[in-house]
């Protein structure tokens, strides 16, 4: 009888950019302090791409190439790249594309996923399916977002949560019990008006009146959201397990999208799984969208073990929400035993 085929992690990487910007300094350019930030949000401080030389399709390259760079794979046979992004470097052609070649991988075909802070999730689901399909061996999933480029410093509400920085996943095939689970993924457009960039779209393209509205930034109903995303997050999250024949107390990792923490702890509670069983990386990076998830299995890698069960659960513009299990697999071989550096930084 043959054995089922699944979709197993098998490498992954990360980049954020050097620029690090602190909640002292926003609180010299809007009406906040540090205290108020760390209170309301768990965010410390984030990262912020350089304005000029870096859009998303040089994160997204950057955190494949750390990939390359720290595990033995060969960019030749990657079949297939799904870049999940809210922040494309044009509207028009794909980033993806741009991903491809900064990356050198020549043999892949790749697109781009909008699924908001679900984007990776989806394009997780997405990479998986590719895979089970038995036509695709290998293929990466990378969420990349820069949110620097859409968020207005004038505004004290929305500049507060957000970073950028991208990171990457291989899928591969396997016929062991790992890899991801089912889903339960889910939209909602009644949410869309609660959190959304007005402008610059097909339904009102760049004018000098959007422009001077200040309209191709986001705008959010941080309250709605706020309420949302706790419900939804912990909803699907509940499905999700009964749809895998998991408890609760089966789940070693809990790897939410990273957007507040007191969203994370919500979460946490009405699932009844421990807080210290929670990974939480916002106070470093801030909500880097499609970028939250990655860069959490990336931070964290050294902690998760074969056979430990994962559930990965995100909120995001749309709405855009839902949940999934991952049994985590065995990763391929490293190049070589040396720490990933994060770049130079410097404070603003």
């Amino acid at each position: 009888m043959r054995k089922e085929i699944r979709a197993t992690i098998s490498a992954l990487g990360g980049y954020v950019p050097s620029t690090i910007l602190t909640n002292e300094f926003l609180s010299t350019i809007v009406d906040t302090s540090d205290e108020w930030i760390r209170q309301r949000t768990g965010i410390e401080e984030r990262r912020i791409a350089n304005a000029e030389d870096e859009a998303t399709s040089d994160l997204a390259a950057s955190a494949i190439q750390n990939l390359l760079d720290t595990y033995q794979v060969n960019p030749n046979e990657i079949d297939a790249v799904i870049l999940a992004t809210a922040t494309p470097d044009h509207l028009l052609a794909p980033a993806s594309s741009l991903v491809c070649k900064k990356s050198g991988l020549t043999n892949a075909f790749g697109f781009d996923l909008n699924g908001a802070c679900s984007g990776f999730l989806f394009g997780l689901t997405t990479g998986a399916s590719l895979i089970e399909s038995g036509r695709y061996r290998k293929v990466i999933v990378v969420g990349a977002d820069k949110m620097s480029s859409i968020v207005d410093y004038k505004d004290r509400n929305s500049c507060i949560l957000f970073g950028d920085g991208a990171g990457a996943v291989l899928l591969e095939p396997t016929t062991d019990d790992y890899g991801v689970m089912n889903s339960v993924l889910k939209t909602d457009g009644a949410g869309t008006d609660a959190l959304l960039v007005p402008a610059g779209g097909s339904r009102f393209p760049a004018t000098h009146e959007t422009v001077q509205n200040r309209a191709h930034y986001i705008k959010q109903n941080g309250a709605l959201v706020f309420k949302n995303a706790v419900e939804s997050m912990a909803n699907a999250s509940g499905e999700a397990l009964d749809l895998n024949d998991l408890d609760a107390e089966e789940i070693d990792w809990v790897i939410p999208h990273q957007a507040n923490k007191r969203i994370i702890q919500a979460v946490s509670e009405r699932l009844n799984i421990p807080f210290d069983k929670v990974k939480i990386n916002i106070e470093k990076y801030g909500n880097t969208t499609s970028a939250t998830v990655p860069l959490v299995l990336w931070d964290f890698a050294k902690d998760f073990k074969p056979g430990q069960n994962l559930l990965i659960t995100t909120f995001g513009a749309g709405f855009s929400w839902g949940a999934t299990c991952l049994k985590w697999g065995q990763l391929v071989a490293k190049k070589e035993e040396v720490e990933y550096a994060l770049p130079d930084s410097a404070t603003i």
